[in-house]
């Protein structure tokens, strides 16, 4: 089974969440937090083409409100490499599967599956 990767934020819920899921099923993951390391280009462009560029932008979050995002043009691609703050998390990678957000159902059909 390929490493999963959880990228989140440590004063994130749904990422200590998704933590938890997999510590509890005794998964190895690696968690990076999006304060201290942000996705490479690589990384970025591999979840995107899984789960959707407009998908990682957190539109609630108050990093996309105090930047006034709603009301500019902007390339999302370079706003989330510039500024991690702006990604909705946890982002949980498998291989070329990605999910955005706190999803058990899918993981759990990953871990069913082997992959």
């Amino acid at each position: 089974m390929p490493v999963i990767q959880i990228f989140g934020t440590v004063k994130c819920r749904d990422t200590r969440a998704a933590q938890r899921y997999f510590k509890e099923r005794r998964v190895k993951f690696q968690f990076i937090d999006l304060n201290e390391k942000a996705l490479s280009p690589g990384e970025l462009n591999s979840v995107s083409r899984a789960a959707g560029i407009e998908n990682l932008i957190d539109t609630e979050g108050k990093e996309y409100q105090q930047r006034n995002l709603k009301y500019q043009r902007y390339d999302i691609e370079q706003a989330l490499l510039e500024n991690p703050k702006l990604f909705r998390t946890p982002i949980v990678r498998c291989g070329p599967k990605a999910t955005i957000g706190y999803q058990p159902e899918v993981w759990q059909q990953w871990l069913e599956a082997g992959t």
